[in-house]
């Protein structure tokens, strides 16, 4: 009797980019999080938020602090299956301009052909050409966006551009 092998293929590891610097900020970051905990094509035990990898040892903002972040997210970013961003940086804010930090990290995921999903809070918010031309995915979660990155097939990965206004 031959026994045939079906291939499971792994579960998607996340990089989760985004500005963690207020309470609305972390508020966005996990309501993203608790929606990828819910998509099956995602590894629960493999989602990488930078905010949990800040090497206490180091005094904040000191060189060995700096070097030792930079090389574990650069490291995390191209471990990752996708990169998942978190546009909205100033939200609760007039001026609502995307945190730098998340936007390098896309860049970043970009030049290593690692698919690139964008979510974006802000109702009204345009979004920039590059950023728009880079993503592999793109959820409104002003609208029903989290429940479609809940259902989202990370495995085929399918286009999914923005419908907002470019600049």
């Amino acid at each position: 009797m031959q026994t045939i092998k079906s291939e499971v293929k792994p579960l998607n590891k996340v990089y989760l980019a985004a500005p963690f610097f207020s309470n609305h900020q972390k508020e966005r970051i996990q309501k993203v999080k608790d929606t990828l905990l819910s998509n099956n094509t995602i590894d629960s035990h493999n989602i990488f938020l930078p905010q949990e990898h800040q090497f206490e040892e180091e005094k904040f903002g000191s060189r060995a602090w700096q070097q030792y972040v930079f090389a574990s997210d650069i490291r995390q970013v191209h471990r990752a299956d996708i990169l998942v961003a978190i546009m909205d940086y100033k939200a609760e804010e007039s001026d609502n301009e995307p945190d730098s930090g998340t936007m390098f990290e896309i860049g970043a995921a970009f030049q290593s052909d690692i698919p690139i999903a964008v979510v974006q809070f802000d109702p009204a918010k345009e979004l920039n050409l590059m950023i728009a031309q880079s993503l592999t995915a793109y959820f409104d979660a002003s609208r029903n966006g989290l429940d479609e990155l809940a259902k989202y097939d990370f495995d085929e990965l399918r286009s999914k551009p923005s419908k907002r206004n470019v600049f």
